[in-house]
């Protein structure tokens, strides 16, 4: 985890680890030297190029003066920050935490491993999301950790863990709540819930059990009563927050609890569930426009949702569409999970549906995934479509995608307007952006780096190769696209010399929004070597 931490820091260059450091070769390999007021501290670094020209290795840390190896993450945080400046030093006490809780869930996973047949034709529903969140991030390094849960709670309501457990109800007066869509035929009625005297006046909405404490603390709304009884068994989907009544209806709830940082947040703001409505009518519009993807891409219906104007009472109710049921739904964070056998779910899934060929799998997804995305560029979109919000869609000679989650977008309204000129009724004012760059941003540090990039970086033995695949056929989805905005694509992302990337850990916890200047946690860049160029250009 240590080795995450550091490589993260550095290509985020914290304290100035990355532009301050001097590049120093020793007989072991090159080091970077810090200097500080008194001292100096020598990072061994080893070349990386994902996302930053290089990444930390053994012995982790030292002090120039004694020789003194700092191999903890309170020694390795307690000498960083106090090269910071004062203001931000309660952000490194914060990951510090993070960094206790994450080594804590690590330790966790060693010893209750999944208990799933060695047959992954055999696992139950959710498998893929169990495993995938004993996977590290790709580029946030203590993205195990979940603030504030104890090991029980964790065992109790976490993916990993793959659980059972029923959800709580509050009664909500209905002149309380906004409503939009229709509700599923499982919710059940105040009588249902033991409070029949609430039956008609008032509206039942789900809570985790974990955010029952919280909901409490932060005030119900006048007149809203607590159901004394559980109802609703469900099971947590990876990102935990959302939860599965069955194969087709998924719950999204706001969760009391942090993730990818501090200020990552785990609640529901009212206006996501709007614009997550509103992308999703955009995308349906596109994919109107763009006939040659109305079998291959698919998407959840995110039009139902309730909310009582409070952040931790709120709820999507995602559907799924119909006939998936003889086909393996796999969300992309869990291509690089290791499955019971000790083989990756990438291997199993190319044995069963590529005659054993993991490249091909890949190829075919980037071919797809790329054009798709282009497109959307196209019309001046791009979706937060992180590896947790895309599943493939396979059966024998058939792959397809499944996208979920459109809150978040960024939109050229100048290219949107041209073609689908709306009003598509998105609530954050971020979503509009000038010009094509933050745009192109999006792109590339989603679709690009994490459901791209990752994934050769995460094969080494396979580096090559798939770096290839992922050149060529974005390459290949850039000239389709042509025009105008496939020049952009070719300039800002293909030739480019940097590429823009993620930097969670100082956005998301080490440093306030007005330290940071972050407008989103989630969007706030550093830069890093483009690994798509050889020889100087794209092949």
């Amino acid at each position: 985890m240590l080795t995450r931490v550091l490589s993260a820091l550095l290509r985020e260059d914290v304290v100035g680890l990355r532009t301050r450091s001097t590049l120093v070769e020793r007989p072991d390999g090159p080091w970077l030297r810090l200097p500080a007021e008194g001292d100096a501290l020598l990072l061994p670094v080893v070349e990386d190029g994902f996302q930053c020209e290089y990444a930390a290795r053994l012995p982790l840390l030292v002090r120039e003066s004694d020789g003194g190896e700092l191999s903890s993450y309170d020694t390795v945080l307690s000498a960083l920050r106090a090269l910071a400046d004062p203001v931000d030093r309660a952000g490194y006490d914060a990951f510090a935490e993070e960094c206790r809780q994450t080594l804590a869930t690590m330790r966790l996973h060693a010893t209750s491993p999944v208990d799933f047949d060695a047959d992954s034709t055999r696992w139950p529903p959710l498998a893929y999301d169990a495993l995938a969140a004993r996977l590290d991030h790709p580029v946030y390094p203590t993205a195990r950790g979940r603030a504030g849960l104890t090991e029980d709670q964790l065992r109790s309501y976490a993916p990993e863990f793959h659980p059972r457990f029923a959800l709580r109800w509050l009664a909500v007066p209905r002149e309380s709540v906004t409503l939009a869509g229709t509700l599923p035929k499982f919710w059940p009625s105040c009588t249902d819930l033991g409070l029949a005297a609430a039956e008609g006046s008032h509206l039942p909405l789900p809570v985790h059990p974990l955010t029952v404490a919280s909901l409490r603390e932060a005030g119900l709304p006048e007149g809203a009563l607590f159901a004394d009884r559980a109802h609703l068994d469900v099971v947590p989907t990876l990102s935990m927050r959302t939860v599965a009544v069955d194969d087709t209806h998924h719950l999204k709830l706001p969760l009391a609890t942090s993730t990818l940082g501090l200020r990552n947040k785990r609640s529901i703001k009212p206006g996501t569930l709007v614009d997550g409505a509103a992308g999703q009518r955009l995308v349906e519009a596109v994919l109107a426009r763009e006939p040659r993807f109305r079998d291959t891409i698919l998407h959840a219906d995110e039009t139902t949702y309730a909310h009582a104007g409070h952040e931790l009472l709120a709820v999507l109710c995602r559907r799924f569409p119909a006939g998936l049921d003889d086909a393996e739904v796999v969300p992309l964070a869990a291509l690089l999970a290791e499955a019971p056998d000790g083989r990756l779910v990438l291997d199993h899934l190319a044995d069963r549906f590529y005659g054993g060929d993991p490249l091909a799998l890949l190829d075919a997804l980037l071919t797809l995934l790329f054009d798709w995305q282009t497109t959307l560029f196209g019309y001046g979109v791009a979706l937060e479509s992180h590896q947790q919000n895309v599943s493939l869609v396979l059966r024998p000679g058939s792959l397809r995608l499944l996208f979920k989650d459109d809150d978040g977008p960024r939109i050229n309204p100048a290219r949107l307007g041209a073609v689908l000129p709306g009003p598509w009724g998105f609530d954050d004012a971020r979503t509009y952006v000038d010009g094509d760059g933050p745009v192109a941003d999006v792109f590339t540090t989603i679709t690009v780096h994490l459901c791209a990039g990752a994934y050769a970086f995460g094969l080494p033995w396979l580096r090559r190769a798939v770096l290839d695949l992922v050149r060529d056929r974005l390459a290949e989805a850039v000239d389709r696209l042509g025009g105008d905005a496939g020049e952009v694509l070719r300039t800002r992302v293909l030739r480019a010399p940097r590429l823009p990337v993620k930097a969670m850990v100082t956005a998301g916890t080490l440093l306030s929004k007005e330290r940071s200047g972050a407008t989103d946690v989630n969007k706030h860049y550093t830069t890093g070597p483009n690994y798509l160029l050889t020889n100087g250009g794209p092949a």
